[in-house]
């Protein structure tokens, strides 16, 4: 992994951002220019990474070796739990002549102590919200990144194809879940992208909630939405089928979605904008009468975070570029009765768009 090529990509956008210092917290970013995957625990963990000069970190000292294994920062301020971590930030924010910094934090992921930890220890450095300058550094994958999303996305579409085939009549979503997800763990999977979600019936309208203990019925819609992790990778797969029968209400709204899910993957190309790779999708639901069902957007990034930039929602006027990978999954959802949702891993390539999910589409039934 050429981490000296992402600290390089580091300095480029704070550069452009006017930041003198990035804080970065355990999570995606950390992993991204170091290979380390701690834990976000009580004890903070913050690496500094000042403009030109050699990176700090201030660690607890049973993270050491951890640090060690991987690319590490040039200087590390540990602490003890006896100690306390106040004189280490102190020390290390005084090493890097932070006093008249900017100094850019995760806004998204940065607890509200750690940076009153680092407000406290340069009082009169300025503390900004950097979300958005540092949402360029991992928006391009690489080879190495794209391999490791093929594979999250093969052991996905395995364990869903294994899962479905064990599915019946009088089983609870919880049991179907733990199927699945037993299933990502033999193919070799490290862990989930996020909480699995499987509804059936009258739960299949929503999007966002894990799975319940409904037991599933003859003639249910079935939507399944997960993803497994390789190498820190997420992918990020949906898709609906019924169980045991479909009757023709539920076949117009699968073929809705599917016709829109096909037209958002059609948009998706080189220097087509996000937004239209939503309205793309959108408008197959709007023209087919649906619309008021419609519940979210049509699709986001995936990568070392199962939601991620670039965000395809009408308003996102950014290009999309070779290298990025997202998601197209439109749904529609009828609250009580039926949800369909189909969803699609995008790779924007140089000429084109892959879909990097290759499980079929068709309307399926279960037997």
């Amino acid at each position: 992994m050429n981490y000296t090529a992402r600290l390089e990509k580091l300095d480029v956008i704070m550069r452009g951002a006017d930041l003198d210092i990035i804080a970065l917290i355990p999570g995606p970013n950390h992993r991204y220019l170091t290979g380390a995957d701690h834990y976000v625990l009580e004890r903070p963990i913050v690496a500094f990474y000042p403009l030109g000069r050699e990176s700090v970190a201030v660690i607890p000292e049973l993270e050491i070796p951890l640090f060690e294994r991987h690319v590490t920062p040039s200087k590390l301020y540990p602490y003890s739990d006896a100690e306390g971590y106040a004189d280490a930030f102190a020390a290390a924010l005084k090493d890097m002549d932070a006093r008249d910094a900017v100094i850019g934090v995760e806004g998204l992921h940065m607890r509200f102590f750690e940076g009153e930890i680092i407000r406290q220890s340069a009082p009169t450095a300025r503390v900004v919200d950097a979300t958005a300058p540092l949402a360029e550094l991992r928006l391009h994958k690489d080879e190495t990144e794209i391999a490791s999303l093929r594979r999250a996305i093969e052991i996905s579409e395995a364990a869903l194809q294994a899962t479905l085939a064990e599915v019946r009549v009088g089983m609870t979503e919880i049991e179907a879940a733990n199927i699945l997800e037993d299933h990502i763990r033999a193919l070799g999977g490290e862990g989930l992208s996020f909480g699995t979600i499987l509804h059936a019936g009258v739960n299949s309208p929503l999007p966002h909630s894990g799975p319940l203990d409904y037991r599933i019925q003859h003639g249910d819609p079935l939507i399944i939405d997960f993803g497994a992790k390789f190498n820190g990778y997420c992918a990020d797969i949906t898709r609906t089928c019924f169980v045991g029968a479909v009757n023709d209400e539920q076949r117009d709204f699968y073929a809705v979605v599917q016709a829109a899910n096909e037209a958002g993957r059609l948009a998706a190309a080189p220097g087509a904008t996000a937004e239209s790779v939503d309205i793309a999708a959108r408008q197959v639901i709007i023209d087919a009468g649906y619309g008021d069902l419609i519940r979210h957007r049509t699709g986001h990034g995936i990568g070392l975070e199962a939601h991620e930039p670039p965000y395809l929602v009408i308003g996102n006027q950014r290009l999309l570029e070779p290298g990025m990978v997202f998601t197209v999954e439109p749904g529609i959802y009828r609250m009580g009765e039926i949800g369909v949702r189909i969803e699609d891993n995008v790779l924007i390539t140089e000429d084109g768009a892959e879909s990097l999910t290759t499980f079929p589409r068709d309307l399926l039934v279960l037997r």
